[in-house]
């Protein structure tokens, strides 16, 4: 009965989802906030479904979308390598997908989501938006979810790691991460299931704030975008994980960089306009999140573990060739869902893979191979290599910056979870969508000013024919 009621909710949830599809892609992204909220405190006992949600609400939105011949020909992705890549990872993958060592292909058809299910955001995203202004306001309304996130990580830091507000997806207390020194105090998630999803939020959240600082905004939007961004700050010392603030500091000093180099002049400017917000941040972080400061700082100085471990995410690939030379052992089979996944279905166990494994590089390359885990990162490399290259084709401010965020983000990441984190594989293809977005948006931009300037024109002739007619 409970999976029958389970197929039926499914169903419902694709068919909704399938009436519009730029509505439900929108959704996805709410969803990806609000998600681990419905696992651990709202649904806890349809946890496992919840954790799937936005995959049917996007896989309506991918059958809405790609039945309409006029969005399927694609004609505004023009970028054929990115296409090659793609086909040649597609194809590998499933051929993975029926290795012999994964025990059933059940787990291999599992692996493949976190490959290929969210690649095609990537197709749809460049028709999401009809103007500059749409993604603008889309962003900026989609950024107020900070405020309600991080005030509820603020609450989290200052209650007991053992109140139900700390708990994980389905609703457990059980081993909640703590930090600090003698009073160990909770590392806060958010409305996500788990802290490593939190904390790909607030990156993203933190490049998006700054593309939008570094605009021209109305004074109540500016004021808006500096707490959110004291929020973002204040929450990712209150994590604890060090990657996120590291990975901040990285983007803001990659983004001062090149900006620097690229535009010298309105980066004095942007400089200029961000020295007050950030003392005012600095200062009432310092004031008011002394505690989430100090144990940070504790347990940054203390653990010094993230050297060997930046090491290991590009050692290891080479390291683990030797388990099977040329081969892998099957897309999902380093997943962390893949024994749930067994024991559920009654799977075979398939192969044991003989070491550890944590980062995603070692995964890849333990899955796919030498072969397709150089296929992976080569596709990764000229993602960015785009982005970049966009930035300094693109001559609109908000979009520069936009790419220059998107750019930075993938690239801080490069050898972070993206295949097996199902929280950053919607934002990185959502971001990987601007190398054909953004272009377009200027174009119309463009092409909207130029019919403006034609009426304009058009008004002064007639209005000088007036003036120099006799009858007047």
């Amino acid at each position: 009965m409970e999976l029958i009621i389970g197929l039926i909710a499914v169903i419902i949830v694709v068919y909704l989802s399938a009436q519009k599809w730029d509505r439900s892609i929108k959704a996805v992204l709410v969803l990806v906030v609000i998600e681990g909220a419905l696992r651990k405190w709202l649904l806890p006992q349809a946890s496992d479904l919840m954790y799937f949600l936005k995959d049917f609400v996007l896989l309506g939105a991918y059958l809405n979308y790609y039945s309409k011949s006029r969005y399927f020909q694609g004609n505004v992705v023009k970028n054929s390598l990115i296409k090659l890549i793609i086909s040649l990872i597609g194809i590998w993958c499933f051929f993975q997908a029926f290795n012999p060592s994964l025990g059933s292909p059940i787990v291999g058809f599992f692996g493949l989501r976190g490959y290929l299910f969210y690649i095609p955001l990537m197709w749809i995203v460049p028709n999401l938006f009809q103007s500059e202004e749409e993604l603008y306001n889309f962003l900026r309304w989609y950024l107020i979810l900070v405020i309600p996130v991080g005030l509820l990580g603020i609450a989290q830091f200052f209650s007991p790691p053992s109140s139900p507000i700390n708990v994980y997806a389905p609703g457990e207390v059980e081993g909640v991460a703590t930090f600090g020194g003698s009073t160990r105090l909770a590392r806060v998630t958010g409305t996500f299931s788990y802290l490593s999803g939190y904390a790909v939020y607030l990156g993203v959240c933190f490049g998006l704030l700054i593309s939008l600082l570094s605009i021209n905004q109305v004074k109540k939007w500016q004021i808006i975008t500096v707490f959110e961004l004291f929020l973002v700050v204040v929450n990712s010392l209150m994590t604890g994980s060090r990657s996120v603030v590291f990975a901040n500091i990285l983007f803001l000093l990659g983004y001062l960089t090149i900006r620097i180099f690229s535009q010298p002049g309105s980066t004095l400017n942007l400089i200029q306009k961000l020295f007050i917000p950030g003392i005012a941040i600095s200062i009432a972080a310092f004031i008011w999140f002394r505690p989430a400061i100090d144990a940070f700082w504790g347990r940054a100085t203390t653990n010094t573990d993230l050297t060997e471990r930046v090491g290991d995410s590009f050692s290891e690939p080479f390291k683990f060739t030797k388990y099977k030379n040329l081969d892998g052992y099957g897309t999902g089979a380093a997943h962390q869902a893949t024994p749930v996944l067994r024991k559920a279905l009654n799977l075979p166990r398939g192969e044991f893979i003989p070491t550890y494994f944590e980062g995603e590089t070692g995964r890849i390359a333990l899955e796919l191979g030498p072969i397709g885990f150089c296929l992976w990162y080569f596709m990764k490399l000229v993602i960015a290599f785009n982005l970049l290259r966009l930035f300094f084709k693109l001559k609109r401010p908000f979009l520069r910056q936009l790419t220059l965020s998107a750019f930075l983000t993938h690239g801080i990441r490069i050898n972070g979870l993206t295949v097996f984190h199902h929280t950053f594989s919607v934002y990185y293809w959502f971001l990987a969508g601007f190398i054909f977005l953004l272009p377009r948006l200027e174009k119309l931009a463009c092409w909207q000013e130029y019919q403006q300037l034609q009426q304009l024109w058009q008004f002064y002739e007639q209005s000088s024919d007036l003036s120099s007619s006799p009858d007047e």
